[in-house]
């Protein structure tokens, strides 16, 4: 009895047994979140290291490293420029020559952001293009107050040999032409990353 009900409706029982596998997939596939091995990703030991550098900002002549993209209709009476915004892709150099040996380029915008005093929000990536580093990035999201003898940056993640880093960076101007704007900044960079 039970066999021929089995067979008369098998087409029955195959498309639910189909259906009931087709949703437990599915269910599987497109599962939100998981928990992994950081072993798996090659997350073992965590290390700290530290970088130092000079970024090189020339906002004269034909080949300008930083350029003003856009601006509010206050910028040009505010005392700290509130509203200017500056795209650069400014060399890295192991020295603070503009001959020096360049490691990397810091790339990204900034922001006059304070009504009050001259500060900056930076957004911005380091690109690395020497030595075990060529490649790597790190982020940088953060405030500078360029007027500040020491600005400290946080460091939100990188790339490359930089992935899951964290850390700060310290920046120090080294020097700065007043009467052209080209900056010379001193950086000490301290990660965390595997």
């Amino acid at each position: 009895m039970v066999q021929q009900c089995v067979q008369k409706h098998k087409h029955v029982i195959f498309i639910i047994l189909l259906l009931f596998t087709t949703l437990l997939h599915q269910t599987q596939a497109h599962q939100f979140s998981k928990k992994l091995s950081q072993k798996g990703f090659g997350l073992e030991k965590e290390k700290l290291s530290h970088l130092h550098f000079y970024l090189q900002e020339i906002v004269t002549g034909d080949h300008p490293t930083a350029v003003r993209v856009a601006e509010a209709a206050v910028t040009n009476t505010s005392k700290t420029a509130f509203g200017a915004t500056v795209i650069l892709d400014d060399p890295l150099t192991v020295g603070p020559e503009i001959t020096s040996k360049i490691v990397g380029r810091a790339q990204g915008i900034y922001a006059f952001a304070d009504l009050s005093e001259s500060a900056l929000l930076m957004v911005l990536n380091y690109v690395f293009i020497e030595g075990k580093y060529n490649g790597s990035t790190l982020s940088i999201l953060g405030r500078n107050a360029p007027l500040t003898s020491v600005r400290e940056m946080p460091i939100v993640g990188g790339s490359g040999l930089f992935r899951f880093a964290r850390g700060y960076a310290l920046a120090k101007t080294h020097f700065f032409n007043v009467s052209n704007g080209d900056t010379v900044v001193e950086y000490n960079v301290y990660v965390l990353h595997y």
